[in-house]
């Protein structure tokens, strides 16, 4: 499926090149799936991120994870900072189908491995969510195993962006939010290339704050769309980093934390109610689930050449958060509820970001 609809490219964020598709499949191996819900009042669905093609409970991949502010309900992030190691896809979508999908994730693991939770160690889903309830009938709860295996199914390396899977329903800044990704390419001092993708579930901001490629437009726009009073912070988002750089799960959680950098560019400030957490994975090596197969022997990068991965990090978030608002249609959904998405808001956007 193809990324966008439409022909006008929404601002380039930083400096550093991006990948081929300048999405988060950039990361060599990574394929993303979306299963959609667009039924009236149910506005919803599911992003799976899978870091490989193989087994991943068999292969693990190393990963960390920061939370920016914890008003979230996700599944998997403690054992994630135990060991260390991602075991199923990263599976994205909303608030009250964490358990759903989890028990898909489950289900789908044991097809795979039958020895889990018996011969075995049992088996950790790792699901995140954003609350899309204001265009959602998120009540009614109506995804199961069979949006977990479409999206799984639908997985690929090109892959759309905006009111797509999980970012159905979300709102981002007042206005329709979603999916978006991009990716960069981080060069080191020894002249070694790497990349970094990002992948966003955009879901949090009050529009007054919003800025865009360093260009204060929150005011003007809150304006234009003459929305209520003043919204509180109580959105939220996840951000999802993948690199093929050789990184132990210490230092991807020093590339997890540099997601809110990016983060913070657009105008948000973590606030109260809001869900802000980041993962960051590596696909440069796996790790093994079972004993008699061999640790992988990994030369890792020196901590002190880690800042064009942080650079990297910083713009394909605040670049994917651009693209998720950029490429998001206006949308209906419960009770007559509306989000305006940002290129139908100001069709005038490119003057105004050259103003």
């Amino acid at each position: 499926m193809a990324t966008s609809a439409h022909s006008v490219l929404p601002p380039y964020i930083g400096q550093l090149p991006a990948g081929k598709l300048n999405l988060i499949t950039d990361v060599q191996g990574l394929e993303v799936g979306h299963s959609t819900v667009n039924d009236g009042a149910h506005q919803t669905g599911v992003t799976v991120i899978t870091p490989h093609s193989g087994n991943l409970f068999c292969d693990k991949v190393p990963a960390a994870a920061t939370v920016l502010n914890g008003f979230g309900k996700s599944v998997g992030l403690v054992q994630v900072d135990e060991l260390g190691v991602l075991e199923t896809p990263i599976a994205l979508t909303n608030t009250f189908s964490v358990g759903a999908m989890a028990q898909a994730q489950i289900r789908q693991a044991v097809a795979q491995n039958p020895e889990i939770g018996r011969a075995w160690s049992t088996v950790n889903p790792l699901v995140f969510e954003c609350n899309d309830g204001y265009l959602n009938d998120i009540q009614a709860m109506i995804l199961n195993d069979s949006h977990y295996e479409t999206a799984l199914k639908e997985a690929n390396a090109q892959f759309a962006q905006g009111t797509v899977g999980a970012g159905r329903g979300m709102s981002c800044f007042e206005l329709k939010g979603g999916i978006g990704s991009a990716s960069r390419i981080a060069t080191l001092a020894s002249g070694q290339t790497y990349t970094v993708g990002a992948l966003v579930l955009a879901n949090f901001g009050r529009l007054p704050t919003f800025t865009l490629a360093g260009k204060h437009l929150g005011t003007l726009l809150k304006e234009r769309l003459e929305q209520q009073a003043l919204m509180e912070e109580k959105g939220s988002i996840i951000m999802i980093v993948a690199t093929d750089a050789p990184l132990d799960s210490r230092q991807l959680g020093r590339l997890s934390l540099r997601a809110g950098v990016g983060l913070s560019r657009t105008g948000a400030f973590f606030g109260n109610g809001s869900g802000d957490i980041s993962l960051a994975f590596s696909t440069a090596y796996t790790v093994p689930q079972q004993t008699d197969r061999p640790m992988p022997s990994v030369a890792f990068l020196h901590d002190a050449l880690m800042d064009p991965l942080f650079q990297a990090t910083a713009d394909s978030v605040e670049q994917a958060i651009v693209n998720a608002l950029w490429y998001a249609t206006t949308t209906d959904g419960r009770d007559g509820n509306r989000r305006v998405s940002l290129r139908d808001l100001a069709p005038d956007l490119q003057s105004l970001l050259a103003s």
